[in-house]
């Protein structure tokens, strides 16, 4: 008997020729694929295996596949189940949906359509598992500030070279885009560091000019300028024996970034209007979201301080690219949040889930613990759902973004990727709403008339959250 995770098949018709294509058009798509010729046969493999997608006719002799799909969902409510029929229908489709089917086939179908659905089941049971296994294992996550969660390939390679380079003194360059997590990053470098036990200072430089900055970092002496009234001890005093986190170190003077070069090469400071040097102990960790290489060709950071910053680059890739860690991040805050305002939400329910995992997250993993905690203010019941995510469910006002002006190239390049995205969004939706209506919602009539597959139309009625009436 094949193992509990490895993916397999249960295809269920009374007529053996059916079976067998099936078996060969599925043959890539699964390690193990069963066959029974009637519902009593498969009810029986059913309890002596478990299955995560089962294909079942809808007509047979020896019980009909709606009595097998109500069987299956009241025992097995996890499996995939889709159906197939040669007697398609408006409303046959509605039934079975509304009995839990995750799909309808009609016949003839072509060996890409049949493996297209198949592959969308083995995703969805996979995300659903996933949903389950997190749902019970939520009040195992650890409470840490510093905490990276995932288990993608990206984010074990992050964490492993935090844990390469955290115990040495070396200089380390985060890189990535906004909100995807740099200062979790570079906290865990110190958590996991000698000098754990001593003070941990993050500093934007984003938001302090160049004189500010300088007198914040390295303190300045009574009378330095005009606003000094008193000495002023800076945070790399303050912050001996501890590491400084520079964040947005892209927007310091090439003035600062000339005393930081001498700092990292001397480990000597000098307060703004004193004239003797400081030494003191301490570790510096440097973050950008841009790309450092281009501003030295430009001219605007200095060639020789990026290569002393840049001995340890980290890049953090953006959630986008490791879907698989959305959902545990999403636990991960809905645990929080729910001690921070008392509720005891259980999880997720599946629309939430499909759509918490195909979104892309431009404003990434801050922007998922904004939708989150927002979620949960909302939520009134045991799962969070799609109500309890209005800014996922609503397309947004374009208008809204094409009259804001902004201020910088890559807000710019930001507000033109969300406006392409929510017309894009807004035009399919309306493309399949017309279609479906057209056709007295019947999805394979619907998707032939526009020129579609058939799955490609059901994948995209699903992205937009587009069901059948009754559904």
């Amino acid at each position: 008997m094949a193992p509990e995770n490895v993916p397999k098949i249960l295809i269920i018709d009374d007529e053996l020729p059916i079976c067998k294509n099936c078996i060969k058009i599925l043959s890539g798509s699964a390690d193990e694929i069963d066959y029974a010729l009637n519902g009593y046969d498969a009810l029986k493999l059913l309890e002596r295996k478990p299955y995560h997608v089962v294909i079942t006719d809808l007509k047979m002799s020896r019980m009909g596949g709606m009595e097998v799909l109500s069987r299956i969902k009241k025992n097995y409510p996890d499996i995939m189940v889709i159906v197939i029929t040669g007697f398609a229908s408006v409303s046959s489709a509605v039934e079975v949906m509304k009995k839990g089917a995750y799909d309808y086939l009609p016949k003839p179908f072509t060996p890409h359509e049949l493996r297209a659905v198949v592959a969308q089941a083995m995703n969805h049971h996979k995300i659903k598992m996933k949903n389950k296994q997190l749902m019970s294992d939520q009040k195992k996550f650890p409470v840490l500030s510093h905490q990276l969660i995932g288990s993608s390939p990206q984010i074990k390679k992050v964490v492993s070279m935090i844990k390469k380079v955290a115990h040495t003194e070396s200089t380390v360059l985060i890189h990535g885009n906004s909100g995807t997590g740099k200062e979790l990053v570079a906290r865990a470098l110190h958590a996991n560091s000698t000098r754990k036990d001593k003070v941990f200072f993050a500093v934007d430089c984003g938001t302090l000019t160049g004189n500010l900055l300088e007198s914040e970092l390295f303190g300045h002496r009574k009378g330095a300028f005009t606003d000094a009234h008193r000495d002023k001890d800076g945070i790399f005093q303050i912050a001996n024996h501890g590491t400084i986190f520079l964040d947005e170190i892209s927007n310091i003077s090439i003035e600062v970034q000339g005393k930081l070069l001498r700092f990292l090469d001397s480990r000597e400071f000098m307060p703004v209007g004193d004239t003797k040097y400081r030494k003191v102990d301490i570790r510096l960790i440097f973050a950008t979201n841009r790309e450092l290489k281009q501003m030295v060709k430009d001219g605007t950071f200095r060639n020789d301080f990026y290569y002393r910053i840049a001995v340890y680059p980290i890049w953090i890739p953006p959630l986008k690219e490791r879907k698989s860690d959305i959902l545990p991040i999403a636990y991960y805050f809905l645990e929080q949040f729910n001690r921070s305002m008392g509720k005891s939400i259980s999880g997720y329910d599946d629309n939430a889930v499909n759509r918490l995992t195909g979104y892309d997250w431009p404003g990434n993993v801050r922007q998922l613990r904004n939708i989150i905690e927002r979620a949960v203010i909302l939520c009134e019941g045991d799962h969070i759902s799609l109500n309890n995510l209005p800014h996922l469910n609503d397309i947004g006002d374009i208008e809204k973004l094409i009259e804001h002006v902004p201020s910088t190239s890559d807000e710019l390049k930001q507000i033109k990727k969300e406006v392409r995205q929510k017309s894009v969004h807004k035009v399919e939706k309306n493309f399949i709403l017309n279609a479906l209506k057209k056709n007295k919602w019947n999805i394979t009539r619907a998707a032939r008339t526009t020129g579609m597959q058939r799955p490609n139309f059901q994948n995209m009625m699903k992205k937009h959250g587009i069901k059948l009436p009754g559904k």
